[in-house]
């Protein structure tokens, strides 16, 4: 069962600052409140014109060592904990700004970023939040590590994690979120972790330049050569290092038992988030890692953006039309045979649904092709675009004395051919709010249960001379 429930944003700006994992430079992150449909979206404010990074799965492109995007030659690295904490703070819509490509690692959990957020305060927009709805198991399996993650349906999104590194000192884990509502106090402060042999690597290859132990679990699955304790010591400024009991290095005390896998199920909210939509569902993710979470979350996104282009309203054409002929002729200036709808059938504040019975007696049936009769695409749009200026014009009080004009048309696709025959419903929706008589708006087209056009139109209304 879907739920309705609205987007949410932070109230006010907060900053933290601390230092990046990987680059070891020290970077200052601003949370800002964002608008509705904004998503979570990071700035890079050091570098000219401020571009903007949208957090999507289509702009992964690395996975070692942590997810990294890239738009346009602009990085972002390691945002997946941050982008935990905005998920598991239950927020929608919210601007990242960085002056570094790297987030900073804090004490390698998500726990100071949920505390910012608490901080700065949530509040409720008025839109209706994305949610899609799993309806099958849909899964992903890197045949290379034999990693899996899938989900199922469910009426709340949990997310377990099973981690399994083949190592006596960490063994086999599992961690559980029933709820997101659990993230702030069972997953949020459980910090990321690394093993010796992997540590050694990245410290000759000068990968962990920000890393202290602080800010990451050492487990020790491997004996410390003399050499290797020295570099250690070096590296993090430490005149002593030990191993404990549980085989960690002394550095930090867990919070949990199974501390790693709570973390690597920190990672898998993180990472897909970059589906860009909220999922009710049940993740089941075996042996999680980066690469594993983002490609399930390019193969969810594909799944849901063909889905919702090919998802097809669907309406009672046997009940009363919200307005008629008549109704449409006293707002709209067009008469036939340039009227190309029949009714309204349902209309709010931001959006507007129309319809057209499209037969052979159309007049552009004669020369659009006699032999072939096919409706001109030009004609579907007009007919969007009629449809729009309905709710446009209902935002005057005297729409009798107004005239819609076209500003621009984007993105325009036609998908399939209209016949004599087939009824055309048209769905207008607000793309921004109607500000100086402008209206933005994406227009779709369907015939036969199937999206046969879309654009996305802009028309500003004029009182007429």
């Amino acid at each position: 069962m879907e739920i309705m429930v609205k987007q949410k944003t932070i109230k006010n700006e907060i900053s933290l600052t601390g230092v990046g994992l990987h680059t070891g430079k020290e970077v200052t992150m601003t949370f800002k409140p964002a608008p509705i449909n904004n998503g979570f979206t990071f700035v890079r404010i050091d570098l000219q014109g401020q571009p903007v990074i949208e957090a999507d799965a289509n702009y992964v492109v690395n996975t070692q060592r942590g997810t990294n995007l890239e738009k346009l030659g602009v990085k972002i690295q390691t945002p997946e904990h941050v982008l935990a904490a905005l998920v598991g703070c239950d927020l929608d819509n919210v601007i990242i700004e960085l002056n570094a490509s790297e987030l900073p690692i804090m004490d390698g959990s998500s726990k100071y970023f949920v505390e910012a957020i608490e901080k700065a305060g949530i509040e409720e927009q008025d839109g209706k939040r994305n949610v899609y709805v799993v309806k099958e198991v849909i899964s992903f399996t890197d045949e290379t590590t034999g990693s899996e993650i899938l989900v199922m349906p469910s009426d709340d999104y949990q997310v377990t994690a099973m981690v399994d590194f083949g190592t006596k000192v960490l063994g086999t884990q599992n961690a559980t979120m029933k709820s997101i509502a659990d993230f702030k106090d069972e997953i949020a402060n459980s910090r990321t972790f690394s093993f010796l042999h992997e540590l050694e690597s990245l410290l000759e290859n000068g990968l962990i330049k920000g890393g202290d132990l602080n800010n990451a679990i050492v487990y020790v699955d491997k004996e410390i050569s003399d050499a290797t304790m020295e570099n250690l010591k070096k590296a993090f400024g430490k005149d002593k290092i030990s191993v404990k009991p549980n085989g960690v290095l002394d550095n930090l005390t867990l919070h949990y038992p199974n501390e790693a896998a709570r973390h690597k199920l920190l990672d898998v909210v993180g990472d897909l988030s970059l589906i860009g939509v909220r999922i009710q569902g049940k993740i089941i993710a075996n042996k999680p890692g980066h690469y594993v979470n983002t490609q399930f979350a390019k193969k969810m996104a594909k799944i849901i953006k063909i889905e919702q282009r090919n998802h097809v309203p669907v309406y009672d054409l046997n009940q009363e039309p919200l307005m008629d002929i008549h109704k449409i002729m006293a707002v709209l200036p067009h008469r036939p045979p340039f009227l190309l709808i029949d009714r309204i059938i349902e209309m709010s504040e931001s959006h507007v649904v129309g319809m057209k019975n499209v037969t052979m007696n159309e007049n552009f049936f004669v020369g659009h092709f006699p032999e072939a009769p096919v409706m001109p695409g030009v004609l579907i749009v007009e007919a969007m675009a009629q449809t729009g200026g309905i709710l446009v014009l209902s935002t005057v009080p005297d729409p009798e004395n107004y005239l819609t004009y076209f500003m621009k048309i984007d993105n325009v696709k036609f998908k399939h051919k209209v016949l004599p025959g087939d009824t055309l419903i048209f769905k207008c929706e607000l793309i921004s709010p109607i500000r100086r008589g402008i209206c933005h708006m994406q227009a779709n087209a369907y015939a036969n249960g199937k999206l046969v056009t879309e654009a996305e139109l802009m028309a500003q209304i004029a009182r007429k001379q």
